[in-house]
């Protein structure tokens, strides 16, 4: 087992990372475009791997309820089902439970609830959770928790806790029995996750239980559920100290630009978010200087890329005139241009948080583009700058 550290011991620069997985090694800091239902939105497997995708995230619940675990074991799990060869994270579906509230009972045996699908009676628990994952093949499983609401009161967050931290043993155990995949044979590594909402002792006594557990890489969950990002950041460092230096880190469902090089420089290597795809549905594109609402009718006649310089399909081709008329006109390759450019920002801004920790610049580079891209975006929010639609992160891509 690692040292910890003291939590009163300064907190160590951003890291640059290599994680080892059955179907390749992931250079970190990296950001995971999320696949929820066994496809990025719009985007081939082809494509991900034309924009450097490293490994894509395939959702738990979705995928067991749609299409079931007896087309997967048919197919040889997830990877054959969707055509990826290179690393897959599934979640444990504990978020998705989560996003059901009002159609669930939390007992110690796991969640009974209705699915979204058709009503049925469902069950998940976390032996049934790692179950799942192990057919889908994934190269990474979370461990089965529960997220609880934000806000929510001390007492609830405690017991929440204590049941994700029995749930978490489990898992662990099951993990111990079943070290490889039902479907492709091959090594799986597993994850815990950190909870304890806006508490800070409770953060800490999750990070040491799930850090005496052994885990291969630890998530920070139950963030971005609607709290303020002060409170977002402050669950990392409240966790980030009680973690094993040598494992993996992993901010669950973050986040924007300058949050996920804010969460960079507290130590995380691992994101994920459905911000990217979604808001390019709504016709708004990422930029170093902010988003653009590419619906505007001050882009009708404007025939610079979305951003000067971006290598992405859309920027190397088209025009923001013409993104507009086809996002307009409704024609879906418009929404996939965008979503293309947006996937592409994220990607290659990993990239350059990579190189920037390579060349000891980091820190600059992080002071630049955050200001820089705050500053930019409020100036786009004032009257007549035409504000992107508002949206946030939930469970579908």
């Amino acid at each position: 087992m690692c040292q910890l550290r003291s939590p009163e011991t300064p907190r160590p620069p951003a890291r640059r990372g290599r994680l080892a997985t059955a179907h390749g090694v992931i250079e970190t800091p990296t950001f995971m475009p999320v696949g929820t239902q066994g496809t990025v939105k719009a985007v081939s497997p082809a494509e991900l791997r034309d924009l450097r995708a490293q490994i894509i995230l395939g959702n738990t619940y979705h995928l067991f309820v749609r299409p079931g675990l007896d087309v997967m074991r048919g197919f040889g799990g997830l990877h054959e089902f969707m055509r990826w060869d290179g690393p897959i994270l599934t979640d444990s579906g504990g978020y998705q439970v989560f996003s059901l509230a009002k159609i669930r009972r939390i007992t110690e045996e796991g969640v009974h609830f209705q699915n979204h699908l058709d009503g049925t009676p469902t069950f998940i628990g976390p032996e049934t959770a790692m179950e799942i994952q192990s057919v889908l093949g994934s190269d990474i499983h979370m461990a089965f928790d529960e997220c609880p609401p934000y806000p929510c009161e001390y007492d609830y967050a405690a017991r929440s806790l204590d049941l994700t931290l029995r749930w978490a043993q489990r898992c662990r155990d099951w993990a111990a029995a079943h070290p490889n995949s039902e479907t492709t044979g091959r090594p799986q590594l597993r994850f815990g996750i950190v909870q304890g909402a806006t508490f800070a002792d409770l953060r800490e006594k999750a990070a040491r239980a799930l850090a005496a557990m052994d885990w291969d890489g630890y998530a920070v969950g139950g963030v971005s559920v609607g709290e303020p990002e002060n409170e977002m950041m402050l669950a990392v460092e409240r966790s980030e100290p009680f973690l094993p230096a040598d494992r993996p880190r992993y901010a669950m469902g973050l986040g924007t630009p300058p949050q996920m090089v804010e969460m960079v420089a507290r130590g995380i290597d691992l994101f994920d978010c459905v911000l990217p795809t979604r808001i390019a549905r709504n016709g708004t594109a990422f930029t170093a200087a902010g988003t653009l609402n590419l619906r505007n009718s001050v882009y009708i006649k404007d025939q610079s890329p979305i951003e000067e310089g971006c290598q992405c399909p859309a920027c190397r081709e088209f025009s923001r005139g013409y993104l507009r008329h086809l996002l307009k006109a409704e024609e879906i390759l418009g929404l996939r241009l965008v979503t293309l450019h947006n996937l592409h920002f994220y990607l290659h801004l990993m990239e350059r948080v990579r190189a920037e920790l390579e060349a000891g610049t980091f820190q600059t580079f992080r002071e630049r583009f955050v200001a820089g891209y705050r500053v930019q975006q409020a100036a786009a929010s004032l009257p007549g700058g035409g504000p992107p639609p508002e949206d946030s992160p939930d469970s579908v891509a």
